[in-house]
């Protein structure tokens, strides 16, 4: 039986320089679509959160989605990747978030913005802190650069594969740090 015929949730794990990418998938109006992207770090491998997430999931991939992975892997090693959203289910995601998700994967390779900016891009100033909710909880980092937010004092903020993964993802793109938790540009995209 083929997963196209069964509509089967699936996921595929490809190793990384960072540990374990997961990236779920199902058939969606008969085309593979991704659901979520889960990135590993200390404490919680992303098998090991697949499993925890939904015990109904067949390991199996399929060529479109080999193609989405071995992008995500080719990104982790530093290369220069455009991601496309037709793979994506933005459509399980709020309103608010996926306007936020909208408003993120516009930011370029090499360029950060601050949560208070995109909020204010957004036309929403106020939700800066909203805006860093919906990224915490963004189900396709690196397809949707999460890592190009940061905290207005340039501080890293959090990140779902940890902010070392964060700091290196920035500085493979050709950003510089002024200490261990801070990026020294104030050159942030969508500053006015």
């Amino acid at each position: 039986m083929k997963l196209m015929e069964t509509h089967l949730p699936a996921y595929c794990l490809r190793e990384t320089l960072f540990g374990p990418v997961a990236v779920l998938w199902s058939v969606h109006r008969t085309k593979p679509k991704i659901c979520r992207i889960v990135l590993s770090k200390s404490g919680a491998a992303a098998k090991q959160v697949v499993g925890m997430l939904a015990t109904k999931h067949l390991i199996a991939s399929c060529p479109e989605i080999n193609v989405v992975v071995d992008k995500i892997a080719a990104f982790l090693t530093g290369e220069d990747v455009n991601f496309s959203l037709d793979m994506i289910r933005l459509d399980c995601c709020s309103v608010f978030q996926r306007k936020v998700l909208r408003v993120l994967y516009d930011i370029p390779r090499g360029r950060v913005s601050t949560y208070r900016l995109l909020a204010k891009h957004m036309g929403t100033p106020n939700a800066g802190r909203a805006v860093g909710t919906a990224l915490a909880t963004n189900p396709f980092p690196i397809i949707i650069p999460c890592h190009r937010a940061i905290r207005s004092d340039g501080a890293l903020g959090g990140y779902q594969g940890g902010l070392n993964m964060k700091r290196t993802l920035l500085e493979r793109e050709g950003l510089v740090f002024r200490d261990a938790d801070h990026v020294a540009t104030r050159d942030y995209f969508y500053a006015e």
